[in-house]
């Protein structure tokens, strides 16, 4: 049996409480909007879409109503049927105010076009799954929101051998993924052997980490029915979902500094954007709603909600009997790498895992590095947390950039870790972006 096994893991990281059991049991229920959508034509990383319809436009339920044009950049389609009330700038999960698609919600949900089922997927050639892929507008639903149909398509040098479907979700709270393997496993299977085929990979891993004992069960049962498929529970510790770590504790390839997961033969897909390849190339279903968990000490009635991009974050917390009295922050994803909110007004949106809500705040007084060294012993890339702070600091890029300032994923464990509360992923991240413009500047 799977617990009997010795657990893989990674270097660093941390062991922290992972407060699932909030809503782990609480099956998936379905929300449809209230009178109006928001969707952000930035949903994604890379360029922005650029808007198709304008204001008094009729739209139905997957319309594409921007067009990712770039390289970079993601289709976006509508979740709703009915009349476009404008195209303007709205707040967006980032903080920012991005131009979004209001549309004003007739309650019909009446389809572009009706759904076209293919008989045989799996007959497809890896040209025809990209494509769909990319018309559908999939992006990474785990929280890179990277376009998928990118990743389906590695350069010709660059041989995939392993797909790895990432279950892991090892952000403390959520539990989106951990009811998506309960509930639909045979649909992430299905879109699993879809990206086989898109790569040509021989392989599939399903990594999962082991406080999701139903999920682990349930995949390993239903895999049996695909030829090259295997289960591996993973050892829960934060960040085990992240690409390079999960890669390393599967696999034990180390992705080169600054490298992808193309460049050890790998690509690693979430197991909600797996489901969507599904629908998307055997329905032809656009990537417009997606599972959330909404929780939290804050929320009176936490559930695992399947919701409509663009629905309100406020709809979402009063589908949940609403918030407790002493709330104090909410969150949009995990509490480890999610954006603390200064609105409810704010949409859902493809890279929208979780809403959390928390009723005390994490000390803000930064006190002096007392050079104890705990960040750079938890840190999964092997990094020195304080040295990269401080060269972003002084404006030392080049020393930065050295020190493999680009390396860092952003968990967190260095600033969870830290007894001084220094924002050092605040620092960090800002070298990085400072970094990164001056190589193009180059």
């Amino acid at each position: 049996m799977w617990n009997n096994l010795r657990k893989r893991s990674f270097r660093g990281g941390i062991h922290v409480e992972d407060h699932k059991e909030q809503t782990e049991s609480q099956p998936i229920e379905i929300l449809n909007p209230g009178e109006k959508v928001v969707i952000p034509l930035h949903q994604h990383f890379g360029t922005p879409a650029e808007p198709l319809v304008k204001k008094g436009d009729e739209v139905k339920v997957g319309q594409k109503i921007g067009e990712g044009k770039a390289r970079f950049s993601a289709h976006v389609h509508s979740s709703v049927s009915g009349i476009v009330k404008a195209v303007d700038y709205y707040n967006h999960p980032s903080g920012q105010f991005v131009l979004s698609v209001i549309i004003e919600n007739d309650g019909e949900y009446a389809p572009f076009e009706e759904s076209k089922e293919i008989r045989d997927p799996f007959s497809l050639s890896p040209q025809q799954i990209i494509e769909k892929v990319r018309e559908a507008g999939i992006v990474g639903m785990g929280g890179a929101a990277f376009p998928t149909a990118i990743k389906l398509n590695p350069p010709p040098d660059k041989p995939i051998d392993t797909i790895i479907i990432n279950g892991c979700e090892c952000e403390p709270f959520l539990n989106a993924d951990n009811r998506l393997m309960i509930e639909y496993p045979g649909d992430i299977l299905k879109g699993a052997q879809l990206i086989k085929i898109a790569t040509g990979a021989k392989k599939i891993i399903i990594g999962i980490e082991d406080n999701k004992p139903d999920a682990i069960k349930i995949m390993e049962a239903h895999s049996k029915s695909f030829p090259f498929t295997e289960v591996i529970p993973l050892k829960t510790k934060y960040p085990q979902g992240a690409e390079k770590n999960l890669i390393f504790a599967l696999l034990r390839r180390k992705v080169p500094a600054g490298g992808l997961p193309f460049d050890v033969g790998v690509v690693v897909q979430n197991v909600a954007t797996a489901k969507a390849i599904w629908e998307a190339v055997s329905r032809g279903k656009p990537l417009y709603e997606r599972v959330v968990t909404v929780t939290g000490p804050g929320i009176v009635n936490p559930k695992n909600i399947l919701v409509r991009i663009g629905t309100l974050i406020q709809e979402l917390i009063d589908f949940c009997d609403g918030l407790k009295e002493d709330t104090k922050m909410i969150i949009i994803g995990g509490p480890m790498m999610g954006v603390a909110q200064w609105s409810l007004d704010v949409p859902v949106i493809k890279a929208t895992s979780g809403i959390i809500a928390l009723t005390s705040i994490p000390p803000d007084e930064e006190r002096p590095c007392i050079r104890c060294g705990r960040c750079s012993e938890h840190c999964p890339m092997g990094l020195v947390p304080t040295q990269l702070m401080r060269l972003t600091k002084f404006g030392k890029l080049i020393e930065a950039d050295k020190w493999g300032i680009l390396n860092c994923v952003e968990c967190g464990c260095c600033e969870f870790v830290c007894p001084a509360n220094i924002p050092l992923v605040h620092w960090i991240r800002t070298g990085k972006s400072k970094v990164t413009l001056l190589k193009k500047q180059k």
